[in-house]
């Protein structure tokens, strides 16, 4: 049973009436605030990767050859061995960091086709979003949702560099609670 389900209905006075399926004031707290905290990660995403797009020359996407920027100090995993990139939430945003020696947060990092890309979070009640745009180079596509309890791993698929979003939510904080960052993915190889 979805415990998010509404129902409304109109007594005789007129007057609405919504009852939450599955009962309780305090699930459709909790069904509210999963909302709200859903549409608050969307529009930092939005908002992030629209910065990203138009910052230009600041990342390595805009280099001529971007792959010829990728060696073993910042290539992640491989066909055989899974890559793990850590998302956090941050004092001044969202952070990702791929699971590399020395790896800083943001940074640009390789991945060669076809490896494994565990998106994580190392933090306890965070949840993330990480979202390539319009192109997402890996299988399945589209946004990759996550959080605390909830790895989420795709396939490199398409080579090229790549600029995305990072959004984090601590769960049950008003203030403050989402922020976002931007960093950049080259996948190198074929397809």
């Amino acid at each position: 049973m979805d415990l998010c389900h509404l129902t409304q209905s109109a007594d005789r006075s007129g007057l609405l009436k919504v009852n939450l399926l599955g009962g309780g004031l305090m699930k459709s707290h909790k069904c509210i605030e999963r909302r709200f905290t859903s549409l608050i990660m969307l529009l930092l995403l939005l908002a992030g990767f629209a910065k990203a797009q138009s910052l230009g020359s600041k990342y390595a996407c805009s280099e001529p050859d971007p792959a010829q920027m990728c060696n073993t100090a910042n290539t992640c995993g491989s066909p055989s061995f899974a890559c793990t990139v850590d998302v956090k939430r941050t004092s001044d945003g969202a952070s990702t960091t791929a699971s590399i020696p020395h790896a800083k947060s943001n940074a640009a990092f390789c991945v060669k086709v076809g490896t494994t890309v565990t998106w994580k979070t190392t933090s306890k009640d965070i949840g993330f979003l990480i979202d390539f745009g319009p192109g997402s180079p890996f299988a399945p596509s589209g946004v990759i949702t996550g959080g605390s309890d909830r790895f989420v791993s795709v396939v490199a698929t398409k080579p090229g560099c790549y600029k995305y979003s990072a959004g984090a939510c601590r769960s049950g904080e008003i203030y403050g609670m989402c922020g976002s960052g931007n960093a950049e993915i080259i996948i190198i190889g074929t397809n």
